[in-house]
């Protein structure tokens, strides 16, 4: 038999990928109360999962735990022995299992119920014994596993996966979670440290600052924008402080307008009044100001509003990355 590999890939992909997209009609009142609880709660989100969707459930609450939520993962068998101790009353605990009929789960939960937690299943089977015994169902069925045996967690779990992604950002948006406190729960990773840093450890200082005079002509406006390579340039006034700026928008609009002549000045195309940000502001703060005006470059001025430099998005996200909206 001659083996095709990528028929393979692509019937798993397929099918993975439709299990996806029939999650949407799945989002229903189960899910929403499940969201309100997480919010609601005091306490911690407790994954629970056994094999495959231990491991997911695992990866679950980490994503929580890095977007605000403060969760952990209890293996239901270790909890059963001792580890129950680490929930209390006013908890939330979602138990990940797609029929909704794994033992070790189902046993635990009357320990769990008894403590006086907010049980959520995530199940496949919402008439299963461990959905009857929930306060909310959050569902994941699917066609078919995408293992031809139909037997390996394959789909469902892919499912369960993007499920629980949905848990976490919709928490996260409720939260108004923003960079700022991305940085605080990342501080040893690069991202995180860039946010944390001073626009003045971010940015850019010196000569390193593109900027032109009001009265410098559209070409010697471009020409500064080429050399320093941030695609905008700052405008001063005769004391040098910051009246405007030009962007390669400005730019484009300049020659609509018929202004991208010698006889202009760079006063008449640039855009007054810009955003700044302070120079000891931590880079979640200036990455928090670009995302808002979706811009990627903001100046940092003295108190008499003087460029002292100049930082942009790649040099808080690094290249290659984009703009993250949270709105």
């Amino acid at each position: 038999m001659t083996a095709d590999y990528g028929k393979d890939a692509r019937r798993v992909i397929g099918i993975e990928a439709e299990a996806v997209r029939a999650l949407a009609d799945q989002v229903d009142a189960g899910f929403e109360g499940a969201v309100a609880a997480i919010l609601a709660s005091e306490g911690r989100v407790i994954l629970l999962g056994i094999g495959k969707s231990g491991i997911i459930a695992q990866k679950i609450a980490a994503t929580l735990s890095s977007t605000g939520t403060a969760a952990f993962f209890l293996h239901p068998a270790e909890g059963a022995h001792g580890d129950l101790g680490m929930v209390r009353a006013g908890d939330v605990a979602v138990a990940v299992s797609y029929s909704g009929e794994t033992p070790e789960i189902v046993s635990l939960v009357p320990a769990l119920k008894a403590v006086g937690v907010t049980l959520v299943a995530m199940t496949g089977h919402p008439g299963s014994s461990l959905a009857r015994e929930a306060d909310y169902v959050v569902r994941t069925a699917v066609d078919q596993e995408a293992c031809p045996l139909g037997l390996v967690p394959t789909a469902s779990t892919t499912a369960a996966l993007v499920m629980g992604d949905a848990l976490a950002v919709a928490a996260m948006r409720q939260r108004n979670f923003r960079e700022e406190d991305f940085a605080a729960v990342h501080p040893g990773g690069t991202l995180g440290r860039r946010l944390v840093s001073t626009v003045a450890a971010l940015g850019h200082t010196g000569e390193e600052i593109p900027q032109v005079s009001e009265t410098a002509t559209f070409a010697e406006a471009v020409a500064e924008m080429s050399a320093k390579g941030f695609g905008i340039t700052a405008v001063t006034d005769e004391t040098g402080r910051l009246v405007g700026v030009i962007t390669d928008g400005d730019v484009r609009r300049a020659y609509e307008r018929g202004l991208a002549t010698e006889g202009h000045a760079a006063a008449d195309v640039m855009t007054r009044d810009p955003k700044t940000v302070d120079l000891e502001a931590p880079g979640a703060r200036a990455l928090h100001l670009m995302e808002r005006y979706q811009i990627t470059a903001l100046f940092a001025a003295d108190e008499e509003g003087r460029p002292q430099a100049i930082l942009h998005i790649h040099d808080v996200l690094g290249r290659g990355a984009a703009i993250v909206d949270f709105e």
